[in-house]
């Protein structure tokens, strides 16, 4: 046999992979698998099957700018930094990164052959090309003694203040500061990776090269001394401040990144809010913040939780603290160790003296806070008090907490903008951001045009919709109305009662306005069988003993279980009788129950009302037309169930809150206008969905289960040929997740409960918390209704696309961002915008067009009320001001109670 030039024999090509198909690399599973079990190949998001070509075009702006980069064959170089002090101990103060970083570049540039670093302000940094050595230690001398560790001599925290220690600690306090700072190499990235975030092939260097780009925009606006949130950057200029009452502020800045788009890279620029607290002294924020209007009012144990963890600087002498908490006693009785050098020997003295003479002797008159506690800013083993007036919070430090509802609608009140204005503040802020005086980005090449990105959307025609008696509804500008009409379905409200807590309000009229609106709109209505008002002994009772005694009268005046309850209540929103009453009816008893409080009421809101009962009961407000003609492309024909899953956090404060998982489904095949919806409880802050299979011997225990029976029985006897997933709130990153474990879940439930069944799935993820925007090119107001976009700012690969199915009435419209993950059942690009759209206008609560689908705004509105049902005090208020987060999974979650029989397939969350 002639030599091969040693090779071995030539084998056959592989076969090709499929192109939705990525192969595992062999070191990600070796020694995970059990011998001859095939590799499950990994899903990948799918590719765009075409762009949609109906609708009315219309010429649209968006808040994209482009970015042409100069091709080079130049590497991202990435270091692994590790910080230390001289001792060794790590460094693990916020923000002290920079300054070490900074102060290396400039003490070393030479030695490092004068290059520029990206650095993410903790472990990563990155260059473009490479240092002179791969491992580097460097010792860098920090001049300023306000790192928040030590404090300047004389003040507290030098060797003769409130809490200073021993001497060794003392005397390096006024020295400058040393660190050691390790930078190794880590990897490189190709730069040429960035053209393959513009073809949309995504790699672990195309991501990591886009990541070095963002962290280059963190960079540029920590050198412009900027509070950064992410990829959003605040400011310190006060005309961005608006006040929110309790000593918070909200913060307009704006958001920045790079996007890879199917034209190319572009720096997506944005308006972006966040809180503050209110600079300044330190009295004012609490006297604020407690809506009292005298220190000697204050509450100091919720003072403490409120400023743990703040910034403040010392008026006495100009250093920067982090408090730890208050002294145990006021600053006129707090006492510390003071050491005194006596004349003769230098030795020292201790002697104990009160914080308050200690200020006397240095000549610091204190006005107000000798009666007041100290703020302590050292360790909990060594106390470093200040007495309060002397300390002012220092600006821009978040405030993560949960807002109140009055926050939270001032908050959005104040910050929103017109189309318009958003557009010159953008333009502001790309300029005031000056991209190309950055050397990063110079020596990437990169450059910002200053334009807005131009597009073409397209106008979608509303859906027709039906009402009652055969007769037509058309939606104009993305609402309608039933004047003149009946609703097609409507149920009967017959045993019913009112239980009145304490509301003020003649519920004789409410209850004649209600019967007389309901027999206009086509709904049976009988007179209320009783209207129990509450024992006004009661009023101050806990919220729980006030619904058993409601229920008590109930059980005794009532025949029987009613089947309809409305609820008077006391006060608008967060009610604290809510919950529980929900949970009374609903879990225990199976009786539907809506809720108002009585402020406004009027025909208009009585209607509405009416609307939310009818649906709870049966009924149904309006259909689709193309929903009774059976003309939904691959819905209609074939046995098809819709899924809504979401899960909803505690706020960012609630860290030991469980997080919520829902999920509703369609019922009554061929209609997509029914839906029923579980809810369980997962791990808090957990994304991805834990209970959707739950196998327990021959049972499962999941979601899923519930939703695929109750189709099967409320759609005669079909099981879904089609199964088609709407999925809310995950982020890019997540993507192959939700194809690879949460669909694998869901076939498995299928699998469980047939074997021999294979339904078609298809799956979609609406995000909404994204920073793209549109403006008319030729008009002042929102995009219309409708509104489609899937070429220029999309994706280059991927099939997504934007939507405005509402009217945008105040403020910019948000459009919706949904992302076909995966499609079995085979839409056009046409067939999935259009079907989408019209999901936008089943939602039974209004009559309007709402802005995502209504599946999901079901699951939100789940989640939201079923978590009602959990009793959690306001803990928003006593985690730390930077919100301490568990681990995901580290905790036994309480579980929910299950709905009652009787309800359990209701719309009870309309």
């Amino acid at each position: 046999m002639g030599s091969h030039d040693g090779e071995a024999d030539e084998l056959p090509p592989p076969p090709p992979v499929p192109p939705d198909v990525v192969p595992i690399k062999a070191e990600d599973v070796v020694g995970e698998l059990p011998p001859n079990k095939p590799v499950k190949p990994k899903k990948l998001p799918m590719a765009r099957p075409g762009v949609g070509r109906k609708g009315q075009s219309i010429q649209l702006y968006s808040n994209h700018f482009k970015i042409s980069v100069k091709s080079t064959k130049e590497f991202f170089f990435h270091y692994h930094v590790n910080l230390k002090y001289e001792d060794d101990r790590p460094v693990d103060g916020k923000g002290i990164g920079r300054k070490v970083i900074d102060k290396l570049q400039q003490t070393y540039h030479s030695e490092l052959s004068n290059k520029d670093f990206a650095y993410d302000g903790e472990k990563s940094l990155f260059t473009v090309g490479a240092l002179p050595q791969k491992n580097n230690e460097f010792t860098v001398v920090l001049e300023e003694a306000s790192t928040g560790k030590t404090a300047p001599n004389g003040s507290p925290g030098g060797d003769d203040s409130p809490g200073g220690g021993d001497r060794k600690r003392v005397r390096r306090s006024y020295q400058p500061k040393t660190f050691k700072v390790e930078i190794n190499f880590a990897a490189e990235i190709p730069m040429s990776a960035i053209g393959q975030v513009i073809r949309g092939e995504e790699s672990e260097n195309s991501l990591e090269a886009l990541r070095v780009l963002d962290i280059i925009l963190r960079q540029h606006s920590a050198k412009q001394g900027c509070l950064i949130v992410r990829q959003s950057f605040f400011h310190n200029n006060p005309s961005n401040f608006v006040d929110l009452g309790d000593g918070v502020m909200g913060c307009r800045g704006f958001h920045s990144s790079f996007r890879g788009t199917q034209s190319g890279l572009s720096l997506n620029m944005d308006v972006s809010t966040t809180m503050i607290v209110k600079p300044g002294p330190v009295i004012d924020f609490l006297i604020d913040n407690q809506k009292v209007d005298h220190p000697r009012k204050i509450d100091w144990q919720r003072a403490k939780r409120a400023l743990k963890n703040l910034r403040i600087k010392t008026l006495h002498a100009n250093a920067e603290f982090k408090i730890f908490g208050l002294s145990e006693r006021n600053c006129k009785e707090q006492t510390f160790p003071l050491k005194q050098r006596n004349g003769n020997d230098g030795d020292c003295d201790t002697v104990e003296i009160t914080v308050y003479d200690y200020y006397k002797k240095k000549g610091i008159e204190l006005l107000y806070s000798g009666d007041l506690p100290c703020i302590n800013a050292g360790k909990q083993k060594r106390p470093t008090y200040f007495p309060i007036e002397l300390c002012n919070l220092i600006p821009l430090q978040r405030y993560t907490k949960a807002l109140s509802t009055l926050q939270r609608s001032s908050l959005v009140e104040k910050s929103r903008q017109k189309p318009q204005e958003r557009m010159t503040i953008l333009n502001d802020a790309l300029q005031q951001s000056d991209y190309g005086s950055d050397p990063m980005l110079r020596s990437c090449g990169i450059s910002v045009a200053p334009k807005f990105a131009q597009i073409e959307g397209r106008i979608l025609q509303a859906p027709k919709l039906k009402a009652g008696n055969g007769e037509d509804i058309v939606a104009r500008n993305g609402r309608w109305n039933f004047t003149n009409k009946k609703l097609i379905q409507t149920c009967s409200v017959d045993k019913w009662a009112v239980v009145n807590f304490s509301a003020r309000c003649n519920v004789g009229n409410l209850i004649r306005d209600l019967m007389r609106n309901a027999s206009a709109k086509g709904i049976q209505m009988t007179e209320p069988f009783e209207v129990f008002e509450e024992n006004p002994s009661m009023r101050r009772a806990a919220v729980s003993r006030r619904v058993d005694d409601m229920f008590e009268q109930i059980k005794s005046k009532l025949p029987g279980a009613p089947k309809f309850l409305l609820c008077l209540l006391p006060e608008r929103k967060n009610c604290e009788i809510y919950g529980p009453w929900k949970r009374k009816c609903l879990a225990e008893f199976g009786i539907v129950t809506q809720c108002l409080a009585p402020m406004r009421v009027n025909d208009p809101y009585l209607l509405n009302l009416l609307m939310k009962i009818n649906a709870k009961l049966g009924g149904l407000n309006s259909l689709l037309q193309i929903e009774t003609s059976l003309a939904i492309p691959h819905v209609s024909k074939v046995p098809t169930i819709i899924l809504g899953m979401d899960v909803s956090h505690g706020h960012p404060g609630q860290s030991d809150r469980p997080s919520i998982a829902a999920v509703v489904s369609s019922r009554h095949w061929p209609q997509i206008s029914k839906y029923r919806a579980s809810v369980h409880t997962q791990s808090p802050r957990l994304e991805m969905m834990s209970s959707l299979f739950k196998p327990r011997g021959t049972e499962d225990d999941g979601l899923i289960k519930e939703s695929l029976l109750d189709f099967y029985t409320s759609s005669g006897k079909r099981k879904p040929d089609n199964i088609i997933i709407f999925r809310d709130g995950v982020s890019e990153s997540q993507f192959t997740q939700v194809i690879n474990i949460e669909l694998d879940q869901i076939i498995e439930a299928c699998k469980f409960l047939d074997g021999q069944w294979s339904p078609k799935f298809t799956v979609i993820v609406a995000q909404k918390n994204h920073h793209t925007k549109f403006f008319q090119t030729g008009s002042p107001d929102n995009v219309p209704p409708g509104t489609v976009v899937d070429n220029v700012v999309c994706h280059p690969r991927n099939f997504d696309f934007y939507m405005c199915a509402h009217a945008g009435m105040i403020g910019t419209s948000r459009p919706t961002h949904y992302h076909v993950l995966h499609d079995e059942i085979g839409f056009s690009a046409d067939e999935m915008q259009e079907f989408v759209h019209s999901l936008s206008y089943v939602y039974q609560r209004s009559t309007t067009a709402i802005s995502v689908v209504a599946p999901i705004c079901y699951a939100h509105l789940a989640a939201a009320q079923v978590g009602t049902f959990l009793k959690f005090e306001e803990m928003s208020d006593a985690s730390s001001s930077q919100g301490g987060h568990t681990s995901a999974g580290s905790v036994p979650v309480p579980d929910l109670p299950r709905l009652h029989e009787k309800v359990r397939s209701s719309m009870f969350f309309c």
